[in-house]
């Protein structure tokens, strides 16, 4: 049981705080306000920029060449995305979606390069932050191979709740859909209804408007 609540919770990050570095006046970086709802890119625009999360969520919507769309990440506050930008990608693979009122700091591809050779605890953290997310993607896929969509739900739930990142009883999630939550899952709307009825029966979630997520949920996740 230890080794699986390991892998869900995130890994400690360096003490370097990176929102009141990038929120300072030391970098140039243009921080734009978005409504719920606003394309920041789209699948196929240039990829020139690196994005960091101040206030909102984003979600990554990924479209394939049958017309297929899934959502392959969803994003909160201290997040960077668009990181690709730093590896060569030339092109956005993916379409960003404010999921909520969402401000963001945008630091252009040259600027962000400089910034992580000359600022070493930057570097850290950022690349502390890119391996997390690599370990995520790596989950994702064996969720996706191994594991029924009951329990997807319940871990995608935990992780849009920022499940081990708080210390707290529950944790509101900002409104999502049902249909958004099928579409990260991988399953049907009537399916999440079904499960997030039984998880609010048994305690595990309450939503009346805003959604709570308790840690309990994770005996779904952990169960067998």
């Amino acid at each position: 049981m230890a080794t699986i609540e390991k892998r869900i919770q995130p890994p400690k990050q360096p003490s370097f705080d990176v929102k009141a570095f990038l929120d300072s006046g030391g970098v140039s970086g243009r921080v734009v306000a978005y409504r719920r709802g606003s394309v920041l890119y789209s699948q196929g625009d240039p990829c020139d920029s690196v994005f960091y999360i101040q206030q909102g969520g984003v979600k990554l919507r990924v479209l394939s060449s049958a017309g297929k769309e899934a959502i392959v990440a969803m994003l909160g506050p201290g997040d960077f995305f668009g990181e690709g930008a730093l590896a060569g990608q030339v092109l956005r693979m993916t379409t960003a979606i404010a999921a909520t009122p969402l401000s963001v700091m945008i630091v252009e591809r040259e600027r962000m390069v400089r910034l992580l050779h000359e600022q070493h605890e930057l570097s850290d953290r950022f690349l502390a932050y890119v391996l997390a997310r690599n370990i995520r993607v790596e989950a994702d896929l064996v969720d996706q191979l191994f594991n029924s969509s009951e329990k997807r739900l319940a871990r995608a739930l935990l992780l849009l709740a920022r499940y081990g990142k708080r210390e707290l009883p529950h944790h509101t999630l900002p409104k999502i859909s049902q249909e958004t939550l099928a579409e990260m899952v991988g399953t049907t709307r009537s399916r999440v209804n079904f499960f997030m009825n039984k998880f609010r029966k048994l305690g595990f979630i309450e939503y009346n408007g805003d959604l709570k997520v308790h840690d309990s949920l994770l005996t779904i996740v952990l169960h067998d």
